[in-house]
């Protein structure tokens, strides 16, 4: 794993007996000694710990945070002008046929936004903004920094043990704030389901921060392992397998983060790449839809498995994205694309597993409720 790169943590993984795994180009702790199974348990009951420094921070300046946002909203569905400062919002770049890029984080932190984008999307979507964007706005990869998640009940207490002033945070607010003479810039928000924040700490306090926090009670490392199956049961998509450049929006069931302002009818609607595409599937036309499948018995259901309407027969209706054992369910949870016809909550269709078709319910997402502190 020698041509890999690591994070300000990687040593630190190490010294947990972490089982590192190549990830994105890095080399990531996939899971620690306490096992996939406990990692996510503890992050549902108590607070669990991820490093995320893998993935994209970026920031985007120009003359006023009104320039930068009018300039980024010709890349994304999304209102970035109403964007209230202090507060982040959940985004989409779009491509010419409407398909998603890349999902990502952006924050209006005053006179700048502060993107969050994915990993293996990062060289992508930062070539994607520099096209775009400069020379009027410029835009910055942060290369200095680390990024961690404390994730779950108990990360409010645990976190602000350490920076005071946090647990008046609210979901999606972002703030400042000082640790050991350094700037975190903390958002309350996640990828599990769960109440928690992300913390953008600088490189040369990482390890130190990282270490103060897993030192509180509640506290434990939790690897990519356990990060997958929480926000599986989050009904949480991850890019590349249940959106991609041949996904749209409103099939993925992500309509939600399109704000009115930019839809049709809206004073800032479309201007986006693909929005004819985007906006062909309102009203229900989208030819498919992403759901949640619950598999009858024990065997989870991989991703690219096939889909059908009957026991025997047929073609195919659609494919699983996502698939595994839900720990916090108590069995097979899996999320995948089908028909609209058979996209109706309590469906009964089936998956071929090993020769043999099984039967799956379409199911509710997300499987665990969110816990979110609104």
């Amino acid at each position: 794993m020698s041509d890999l790169k690591t994070t300000p943590l990687t040593e630190l993984h190490e010294s947990l007996g972490a089982k590192m795994v190549p990830f994105a180009g890095y080399s990531m702790p996939v899971q620690y000694p306490l096992g996939i199974m406990k990692e996510h348990t503890h992050t549902r009951e108590k607070a669990g710990l991820f490093d995320v420094s893998h993935m994209g921070q970026v920031i985007l300046r120009g003359e006023s945070y009104e320039a930068v946002a009018n300039a980024f909203e010709k890349l994304v569905p999304m209102d970035v002008l109403g964007l209230s400062g202090g507060r982040q919002r959940y985004g989409l770049f779009t491509n010419d046929a409407g398909g998603i890029e890349d999902d990502l984080m952006f924050a209006n932190r005053g006179d700048h936004l502060f993107v969050v984008v994915n990993a293996a999307c990062k060289d992508a979507d930062i070539a994607r903004m520099k096209a775009a964007l400069e020379p009027e706005i410029s835009v910055e990869p942060v290369t200095d920094r680390a990024l961690v998640a404390l994730q779950g009940p108990a990360a409010e207490a645990a976190l602000e043990a350490l920076v005071p002033g946090v647990a008046a945070m609210k979901f999606m607010d972002v703030a400042t704030f000082d640790y050991a003479g350094a700037e975190l810039w903390i958002s309350r928000s996640g990828y599990t389901g769960e109440d928690g924040y992300e913390i953008s700490v600088p490189e040369a306090v990482a390890a130190q921060f990282a270490s103060a926090l897993l030192e509180q009670p509640d506290v434990e490392a939790i690897g990519l392992g356990a990060r997958d199956s929480l926000r599986l049961e989050g009904g949480l998509c991850l890019y590349g397998h249940d959106i991609d450049t041949e996904t749209r929006p409103f099939e993925a069931a992500l309509g939600w983060a399109i704000q009115k302002v930019r839809r049709p009818g809206g004073d800032r609607a479309g201007g986006f790449p693909g929005a004819d595409a985007v906006f062909g599937d309102l009203g229900g036309n989208a030819p498919r839809k992403r759901v949640g499948l619950k598999p009858e018995g024990r065997a989870p259901m991989r991703e690219g498995v096939v889909l059908y309407a009957a026991a025997e027969g047929g073609a195919p209706i659609g494919t699983i994205t996502s698939g595994g054992f839900g720990p916090t369910v108590g069995g097979p949870v899996a999320m995948g694309y089908v028909t609209a016809e058979h996209a109706a909550l309590e469906t009964q269709i089936f998956g071929e597993l090993r020769g043999k078709r099984v039967p799956i319910t379409v199911a509710k997402l997300p499987f665990v409720a969110a816990n979110f502190k609104r």
